[in-house]
């Protein structure tokens, strides 16, 4: 069956964007002309339609096989870029496949072939040894986050996955850091450099708070008094700070989320969506978080540990004052710490004053149906406005999933409503409806 082309024009129009900015155009015009790019741009400029949009321009509707091949270092970025293109309504078929979902899953959708396929490398390295997608129509290849994708961990699935992509004619990669080596088995020979990271004007403040003690938790408890009610992230190094900072911050009834490598991908995926919707304010991570996942702009981050490396300090500070927004990135930093040589030296900031903390207003509600079962996201809203007798002010996100949804409204009568909707039907389907 023959994909339906749209073009840039109408794709551009479906996303509700009236004007790409000087990197896209930059970057669009080197990807349709050269076959070998690195474009290197920060974090949150616009790179994963900067070379979206001239690869949908470069496939052949007729062509029923993987024409694109998109290798990422982790979960979140394929599931965000899957979801990019689905928004982007391109015509063309787009699966992502990654470790920590079942095979069977993914089985199941390359039989209806992608022309788009997004993936970790150990996941596609496994699929290509299973045979399950042929390789000899996939003309591009492109490595996001190039840089960490490469490093040492995936070079044996990274040259294993090359080797076998015989009949590429174009190689893209992109990252937000510079510096990094290009391995020989790429081949990106000549590559043409978009290079943006010098260029960003950046509304990035740093703030440095010194804690009078090694241990940090009274500093963290004043930056957070300080900034109230605004949604952020702190960083730590490792899963076991994680469960300390989250242990303080529930005794101090601070609501929050938590997100590292060592939860399962289904806990990693709800944190995410508590986050975005509200109903977690502050998201408690590992450097994980610092790349590659859909979470809107932060007014601020927290070094709550000082990251070991100057590109794992760059991607951090990158999930805040993005694009046109301003941010703030607070150090924290004990009196005999040395400050690394890649984090600026700042004046002690004043966090006395203490902000006003609402309570946590947003809950988020589980609905046991999604896009397989035909439900729209305009079914969710009538069965909340009509059964639910939801205002309109009361419904907050909803993100639609292929077999459940997740609805965020207010805390206060998140009970009543599950009460009232679970059991429901929609589309013909009986749904169950829990608080998640």
């Amino acid at each position: 069956m023959a994909n339906t082309k749209r073009s840039q024009a109408e794709i551009l129009q479906k996303l509700n964007i009236h004007q790409l900015n000087r990197m896209q155009q930059q970057a669009i015009s080197v990807i349709q002309k050269k076959s070998n790019t690195i474009l290197l741009s920060p974090t949150g400029t616009g790179k994963t339609l900067a070379f979206l949009l001239p690869i949908i321009n470069l496939l052949d509707p007729e062509c029923n096989d993987v024409q694109v091949l998109i290798l990422v270092p982790t979960r979140e970025l394929a599931m965000q870029i899957e979801q990019v293109l689905r928004n982007m309504g391109s015509g063309y078929k787009v699966n992502a496949v990654y470790g920590g979902r079942a095979t069977s899953k993914d089985k199941i959708e390359l039989k209806h072939t992608p022309a788009i396929l997004i993936g970790t490398p150990g996941r596609i390295a496994d699929h290509l040894k299973q045979e399950r997608f042929s390789t000899k129509n996939i003309k591009t290849l492109v490595l996001d986050e190039f840089d960490k994708s490469l490093e040492v961990g995936f070079e044996v699935e990274m040259k294993n996955i090359t080797r076998q992509l015989t009949n590429l004619s174009k190689r893209i990669l992109t990252s937000a850091t510079q510096g990094v080596s290009v391995p020989g088995f790429v081949k990106l020979n000549e590559p043409t450099i978009v290079n943006f990271l010098k260029q960003s004007d950046s509304k990035l403040t740093f703030k440095t708070v010194v804690s009078p003690t090694k241990n940090k938790l009274g500093s963290l408890l004043d930056i957070l008094n300080h900034i109230g009610n605004q949604p952020g992230i702190i960083f730590c190094n490792f899963k076991k700070d994680i469960q300390e900072v989250s242990s303080f911050l529930d005794r101090n009834d601070i609501n929050h989320g938590t997100f590292h490598g060592d939860m399962e991908q289904k806990e990693r995926e709800r944190s995410l969506i508590k986050f975005r919707n509200g109903t977690h304010q502050i998201l408690l991570a590992t450097d994980l978080a610092a790349r590659g996942i859909d979470i809107p702009e932060m007014k601020f981050i927290i070094h709550y540990q000082l990251p070991y490396s100057k590109e794992e300090f760059t991607h951090r500070n990158g999930r805040t004052a993005r694009v046109n927004e301003k941010g703030t990135a607070y150090i924290i930093k004990w009196e005999e710490e040395l400050l690394r040589d890649f984090i600026p030296e700042t004046t002690p900031a004043d966090v006395s004053e203490i902000a006003n903390r609402k309570p946590q207003y947003w809950e988020t509600l589980f609905v046991s149906g999604g896009r397989k079962d035909k439900i729209s996201k305009g079914d969710i809203a009538g069965l909340f406005f009509k059964q639910g007798n939801l205002a309109k002010d009361q419904l907050g996100v909803i993100e639609l999933k292929q077999d459940c949804t997740f609805v965020a409204v207010p805390v206060t009568i998140a009970r009543e409503l599950v009460t009232k909707l679970n059991n429901s039907r929609l589309k013909k389907k009986k749904v169950r409806v829990t608080i998640l």
